[in-house]
């Protein structure tokens, strides 16, 4: 992953937040299931890895204190993850 671009880090970070997105849902029907709670509790800690990677890289993902931001204050500055100038 260190040489992935950022494209690559962002399409990780929706894989796997698709993944701990489904098992939560999963989970919240069958809370005893030892084994989807370990999946889960792999995937969140490879996105956080995976996120901690990208805003340090990159820059902040979120606002509203999800990450810390250097200064001047690094979320207005473009491209954002979502803008589709990103991806180019």
């Amino acid at each position: 992953m260190a040489q992935s671009n950022k494209s690559d880090i962002i399409l990780k970070i929706q894989e796997l937040t698709f993944a701990c997105v489904d098992l939560n849902l999963y989970l919240d029907n069958h809370p005893d299931d030892m084994c989807a709670v370990n999946m889960y509790n792999n995937f969140s800690k490879q996105l956080n890895e995976v996120i901690r990677n990208y805003e340090c890289k990159y820059g902040p993902l979120t606002n509203f204190g999800y990450g810390k931001s250097n200064c001047p204050w690094q979320w207005i500055e473009e491209p954002w993850p979502w803008d589709s100038k990103f991806y180019n």
